[in-house]
């Protein structure tokens, strides 16, 4: 049964547009390094985003990463530096907002070259494009989009993304972080704990998933600048894992941030899932 699921070869060849080689594939040169062929089908574009990203990612990321898994010393900001630097953060972002304006493909293959050397830089690179640059563009305001998205392309501002928590994992409905809104100060206060939260420690810029007390209480996506009173994001410690990922908690103790702070284009599931 578990054979009858798998693509034949005929199967391969009529989805792939070309004539599939045999010999490569059974018995022949074994490409190891895109053992299913992909480069052939990729645009000249592409292919030289991923020669790129490779060369960068090899000369700047892999020295780094023998001694960062043996000593869990964390990616720090100076390499977030180094990735806006090469284009490498919020690739798909308009132009206009500081990304690359580029597709999901391309994406793809930055994302590849960077696992490539290790899933703590891969981790940290997600993070900061899919789970915190995307959210402002997908669902803030003009103001947000244009203060905080070429900050986080250059790599100047390192963000982090809050919605796992310590009780209930990353299981959105059962979430214990509330909002409450003061309508006399026109801010919202924030209570609760992330935990297991890629970039944290480092973070200058929180993306936070909350419900409300009472009456709304529909999720909300909220920004929270690192410095804000009764912030904080202590750094998980000797893990066993991704090692060279800054992983931290995040702690909010009544932190009020104003109104303009919520992501207004979105509520619900849709949020942290979109």
């Amino acid at each position: 049964m578990i054979l009858r699921a798998l693509p034949t070869v005929q199967h391969i060849r009529r989805t792939c547009g070309r004539k599939f080689s045999s010999y490569t594939a059974f018995g022949g040169k074994y490409a190891w390094e895109d053992p299913f062929l992909i480069r052939e089908e990729l645009t000249s574009e592409e292919k030289a985003i991923s020669d790129a990203a490779r060369s960068f990612c090899q000369a700047e990321l892999q020295p780094k990463i023998l001694m960062a898994n043996r000593n869990e010393e964390h990616l720090g900001k100076a390499l977030f530096k180094s990735m806006g630097d090469m284009g490498l953060l919020g690739v798909t972002i308009p132009e206009k907002y500081g990304g690359a304006g580029l597709g999901y493909v391309s994406y793809g293959l930055v994302a590849t070259e960077v696992e490539r050397v290790d899933s703590s830089f891969r981790s940290a690179l997600s993070v900061q494009s899919s789970l915190v640059m995307y959210p402002i563009f997908a669902y803030g305001s003009e103001d947000m989009k244009s203060k905080y998205l070429p900050e986080l392309a250059t790599g100047n501002f390192v963000g982090c993304f809050g919605l796992t928590e310590p009780n209930h994992g990353s299981d959105p409905s059962s979430m214990e972080t509330r909002w409450q809104f003061d309508a006399g100060t026109n801010e919202y206060i924030l209570n609760g704990s992330k935990n297991w939260i890629t970039n944290s420690p480092i973070a200058d810029v929180f993306i936070i998933w909350a419900r409300g007390i009472e009456g709304d209480k529909t999720m909300k996506g909220f920004l929270v600048e690192s410095g804000t009173p009764g912030l904080s994001a202590p750094r998980i410690e000797g893990k066993f894992s991704l090692r060279a990922s800054s992983t931290g908690m995040i702690f909010m103790e009544d932190v009020r941030i104003p109104a303009k702070n919520i992501l207004p284009n979105v509520s619900g599931l849709k949020g942290p899932f979109g």
